[in-house]
């Protein structure tokens, strides 16, 4: 009977290592993270997480496009362009033509904490307005008014104006740069998808893990006073 409790003791603090166990891994998701150009589109004031890539895109006359290099883990996380001119501010100087569309373009290089190691960010966004064909995709707006662009194999974009002059989404985790080979960039597209599931909206442990945790703790305080009872 005396070894029971010792013995229950030992299995609590098992089950408390367990917990710390998990909710360490769910903060080793919360940091991992993707650095890429994310693709924007503006309603006149404010930035709305483009629902189709660049390449596909094809924005109407008028409109605004927004281009924003972050480290974020998905589309509800990423970082918007921090400025977000309209279209009359843009395009006031570029007069409209007959076979022609008008898109702005604001391309923000993020800041120094999501620039890859050895590189330095333009410290200004540079904002521009295409005149394109009608039929012209985002991405050659884009090409008219920033060039050089990069693209990997994939198709996804990878550089705007030569910035950064390497890498294509690769994956980042506390801060550290992963093997670009051994992750996978994600899709230029939107992503209406959730976050990690170790993570809940607001990215900290998901109501999974807490009831997981929750559970650990109470068959083990069961136990322990069953036998405190019967002892």
């Amino acid at each position: 009977m005396r070894g029971r409790p010792a013995a229950l003791v030992l299995a609590l603090c098992a089950a408390l290592a367990a917990v710390v166990t998990v909710l360490g891994a769910a903060g080793a998701a919360q940091a991992a993270g993707y650095r890429y150009w994310s693709f924007w589109q503006s309603d006149g004031g404010s930035w709305a997480y483009a629902t189709q890539g660049p390449a596909t895109a094809r924005p109407a006359d008028g409109t605004v496009d927004g281009f924003r290099f972050s480290v974020s883990a998905d589309s509800q996380d990423s970082a918007k362009p921090r400025t977000a001119p309209g279209f009359a501010a843009l395009c006031a100087d570029t007069p409209a033509k007959p076979g022609t569309k008008r898109v702005g373009v604001v391309i923000d290089f993020g800041g120094a904490t999501d620039a890859p190691s050895g590189e330095t960010p333009p410290v200004s966004p540079r904002i521009g307005c295409a005149q394109v064909r009608t039929d012209a995709s985002s991405a050659e707006a884009l090409a008219a008014v920033a060039k050089p662009l990069r693209y990997n194999a994939d198709a996804l974009l990878c550089a705007i104006a030569g910035y950064p002059g390497t890498g294509c989404g690769e994956q980042v985790s506390a801060g550290a740069p992963a093997s670009p080979e051994s992750t996978s960039a994600p899709s230029e597209s939107a992503s209406s998808s959730s976050s990690s599931s170790a993570e809940d909206s607001d990215g900290g442990p998901s109501l999974s893990v807490l009831a997981g945790v929750a559970a650990v703790l109470a068959l083990g305080a069961a136990a322990f006073w069953q036998s405190r009872r019967r002892g």
